[in-house]
């Protein structure tokens, strides 16, 4: 339940980051962790005289600020969840001792490495936002920061998904479990293309609002009245920039920043291939060996599949969803000269889809772990 909550917390935090970038107020409070000097936002008499090249926007302060107190608390339920993991763990090792039955033990052993690793993330995260202010918006840092999110969010998802399947396995019996479908993982090289694509993607797009080069092209599929526009790639992808100007609004010149629109449409029709090459060689294998082993399963079960579904799940169907709305959206923001609304929708597209794709990637692993171990028995 923790877990839930904390996953609804975290698109929370996520959104209320862009919706902060999106507004340009970034820098509503010049220093950090406080606001001005204060933990809540302070009036413009004080905020003047702590900072009085810096005037007050309220609205702004109050954006940033919200941001920062809801990550607060999302790394206190962080520690709590690790807290809580360890007197699982504890308790789990206790009762071991005066039980023979080592399968259930193994089964509701908490995943406290894995929690550990979502508490140093998000300590890290803090760190990037941190940075984000006191380095003015450097857009390697601001990039870093959108990666951190998605990958705390990422982790959140995993965990989420672990304990809901140990929990499954201690409450269903051996035979409810013989009659789930089961698929097959082929060519794992190809799951690991697609997260290396979704992590360049999101690199890219985070690069692109970084160096607000969101509005570098106009038109769609032609960029300034051109397939191939003027574009210089070498500073578009310069990645030590200076440090110490404000980054806000950008310092890029329009060729760079065009090189780097460019770039992200690139990735985006990337990423949709390999996505696209994942579902259908799923599709294809995947109800081949349904029919197989449904059959073979069937001799054993006495009609138990005759509820189950007629073909296999495809894990990678949502996340070729999520690509082909993401896509619209972005084309969307094109044309229609990056909206707020459909700015922020934007980004939380890259959550859908990030999710989406961890979803995939572990139920792929599942199936062929699973796979592995009937091929064992």
């Amino acid at each position: 339940m923790l877990t839930s909550v904390m996953l609804v917390l975290v698109v929370c935090v996520i959104a209320l980051g862009a919706w902060t970038r999106l507004v340009d107020a970034g820098l509503g409070c010049p220093d950090w962790p406080g606001c001005y000097g204060a933990l809540v936002v302070p009036d413009a008499q004080t905020a003047n005289l702590h900072s009085p090249h810096h005037p007050l926007e309220r609205y702004k302060a109050w954006a940033e600020m919200i941001h920062r107190y809801a990550a607060s608390l999302l790394g206190l339920a962080a520690m709590a969840l690790v807290v809580i993991g360890w007197r699982v763990k504890r308790l789990v090792s206790i009762s071991s001792q005066f039980s023979n039955e080592v399968n259930y033990n193994s089964r509701a052993r908490f995943p406290v490495t894995l929690s550990l690793a979502l508490l140093g993330m998000l300590m890290l995260q803090g760190a990037f936002g941190a940075f984000t202010v006191t380095l003015k918006l450097w857009p390697q840092v601001v990039t870093l920061h959108l990666l951190g999110g998605l990958a705390v969010m990422s982790l959140l998802g995993v965990l989420w998904l672990v304990l809901r399947r140990r929990l499954h396995d201690l409450v269903s019996t051996a035979s409810a479990e013989l009659a789930l479908p089961r698929t097959r993982l082929h060519q794992p090289w190809l799951v690991a293309a697609a997260v290396v694509a979704l992590i360049v993607q999101l690199a890219l797009g985070g690069w692109t609002s970084s160096n607000y080069a969101g509005l570098a092209c106009t038109g769609f599929p032609s960029c300034n009245d051109s397939l191939w526009p003027t574009m210089d790639w070498g500073e578009g992808f310069h990645l030590t920039q200076d440090v110490g100007p404000s980054y806000l609004h950008g310092q890029l010149h329009g060729e760079a920043r065009t090189a780097i629109h460019m770039a992200h449409r690139g990735g985006a029709l990337l990423l949709g291939g390999v996505l696209m090459g994942l579902y259908w060689r799923q599709r294809r294998y995947g109800r081949r060996e349904w029919q197989v082993s449904a059959r073979r399963e069937a001799e054993y079960l006495n009609g138990a599949l005759r509820h189950s579904p007629a073909r296999p799940h495809n894990p990678w169907r949502w996340a070729l969803v999520c690509w082909g709305l993401q896509a619209g959206l972005g084309i969307a923001n094109v044309l229609w000269w990056l909206p707020l609304d459909l700015a922020l929708a934007h980004t939380m597209g890259a959550v859908a889809l990030t999710g989406a794709v961890v979803l995939g990637v572990y139920e792929s692993r599942k199936s062929w772990i699973e796979a592995s171990s009937d091929v064992a028995r």
